[in-house]
This record gives structure tokens, sequence and C-alpha cells, in this order.
């Protein structure tokens, strides 16, 4: 099990607090998305929470804490706060699933309750064929329209043509726990070509509240391939993307390129070089988004 040392403090100091680190959505310690998780992180302040996340420079870093009084039982419900290495964020999918594993590494498969800034995050864990897979269901979704300005300006920022989008998926901003500009490329050779101004797109990101871009391109009705411009985090691009994907199902089944009950399949990082895969099930007659994927422990630094 990867952790960060500890460091010895003086007298009287608080222990420091005990970090791991495990990539989500890979089976692979080499793929995925690299997130931090501290199952314990009661003392931290904000100041310290967001000093370990920029130490540790991933796209996000999990903090648990005791939960709000009657979320669940002890030891299955907590409180937990994401932050990207510059900035808190209201709710991270891959830094859930992560989280979700290294508690049932330690307490046993199972349902877990997390209370988010964005809501209530139930999170069921299973072992399939030796591997723990987490399911986290998200809050309830919204989709709107996106300013026809907000639009140019972001193509702008990428330096894509308008006409490379695909029409049968038009732009919109998803959410799911955080928003998400959904842009959907016209072909994977467009998806492939991402060099962006990162000032500008971060500028357009914090005026419209913005966590992501969900870039996806179609490969077959239900397969997805996806990458997120995460400037607004400190980073140019983040490897898997839980809470996109759960905005994406929500945006596919309302614009009816989709129909529920279904299973979207989302291959995402590999064009980082760090393949990862998440699953989007949408469910008749519920709304929300069930994501599900795997993490592993990234073996020491």
């Amino acid at each position: 099990m990867t952790r960060e040392p500890r460091d010895a403090g003086t007298p009287g100091d608080a222990p420091a607090p005990e970090i791991l680190r495990y990539t989500a959505f890979s089976d692979d310690p080499a793929g995925g998305n690299p997130a931090g998780v501290v199952l314990d992180a009661t003392g931290l302040d904000d100041a310290a929470q967001l000093a370990i996340a920029a130490r540790l420079g991933y796209s996000e870093t999990a903090f648990l804490t005791a939960p709000p009084a009657g979320l669940g039982e002890p030891g299955r419900a907590f409180t937990i706060r994401y932050f990207s290495p510059l900035a808190e964020v209201a709710f991270c999918g891959h830094a859930t699933v992560a989280t979700a594993v290294a508690l049932a590494e330690r307490h046993g498969p199972g349902d877990y309750v997390l209370a988010t800034r964005a809501g209530t995050v139930p999170v069921t864990v299973q072992e399939v064929d030796g591997t723990l897979q987490a399911t986290l269901t998200s809050v309830a979704p919204q989709v709107t329209d996106v300013d026809p300005a907000d639009l140019t300006e972001a193509l702008a920022a990428l330096d894509w043509p308008a006409a490379d989008l695909d029409p049968a998926l038009p732009p919109r901003i998803a959410y799911a726990g955080a928003r998400h500009l959904v842009l959907a490329a016209g072909s994977r050779e467009r998806l492939a070509k991402l060099d962006y101004d990162f000032e500008r797109l971060a500028a357009l990101m914090r005026r419209l509240d913005l966590t992501t871009l969900q870039l996806v391109w179609r490969e077959s009705e239900s397969v997805f391939h996806a990458r997120d411009p995460f400037p607004v985090g400190g980073v140019v691009e983040d490897p898997a993307t839980g809470a996109a994907a759960a905005a994406f199902g929500a945006y596919a089944r309302e614009l009816g390129a989709v129909t529920a009950p279904t299973t979207l399949t989302v291959h995402q990082g590999h064009d980082l070089g760090r393949p990862g895969l998440l699953t989007v099930e949408l469910r008749a007659g519920d709304p929300r988004s069930h994501v599900r994927g795997t993490a592993t422990v990234i073996p020491g630094v």
C-alpha cells in the first residue's frame, strides 16, 4: 500500500495524516486517473487539505471525516471533500471510486454513503473475479443549453472549428454533481488533436462554473471516447473523469441519444498514455447516473 511519509513533527504536534495513492478506472497503476486518499482528515483545515493536494499534484485528492448525524452506520458513512492542486471541487468521481475501494479493502465490500458538497452519494463496492469494483450513484442531474457566445469562446480556446462538431450530439452543459460543457467531436481524429489555450479556457470555465470540458466522440451506439481539459484545477487534462461520465450519461439520455435502461462504455486517457475504462449505467425510472470502475494502489514512490 503506498503512503506518503509521515512528518516527524515536534512535540505536541498532531500526527501527520496517512495519505494513500490510488489510480481509478484501471487495474493497472500506469493507467486511469491517480487520486490521493486521506481516510482520516480529522483536524485538517482547508489550507492543509489544499496543501496536501498541491503537493501530490493529482487532479484531485479526497479527504474523509465524520458524517453528518443520521447519514449512516459507523464505518460506512463519511463526509468527503475533494481538492485539486488549486481549489476545492464539489464532487469528483474518480477520487470517490478510489476512496470506496480503499474503504472496502479495510472494511469489506458493501454499501457506503458519502456526504459531498453536491449532495449525498451512495457507493456500492463488489468483488468481481477477485477485483473490487465501485459503483457510485450521482446526485440528480441537470442538462441546460449553452449560450452561443460562450460556445464560440470555448471553441476558440480549443481552436476547434464548429464544423468539426458532431451535429447529432449538440453542445450542452451537463451536471451530475459538477458542471461540464459537453462537446462532441465529429471524428476520432478531431478528438485526438487537443492543444488548447490554457488561460483562455480557464477564464471561461471559471465564469461558467465548469469543472471540465467533456469532449467526446461516439464510436458506436453505446461506446464513447472522452477527453477532459481541467485548467481550473491546474491540470491540463484529466485522465479519467467520473463526474463528467455521470453528467454525460444524463446528457445522452436527455437528448435521446440513448434509451434507458442501457449501459455506456467510456474510454478515456488513451491519448495521454493512461488508458481508463468507465461504465455508466442508466436505469429506467431513475434519472441518476451510476458510474462503475475499478481502482488499484499506486506502488511506492
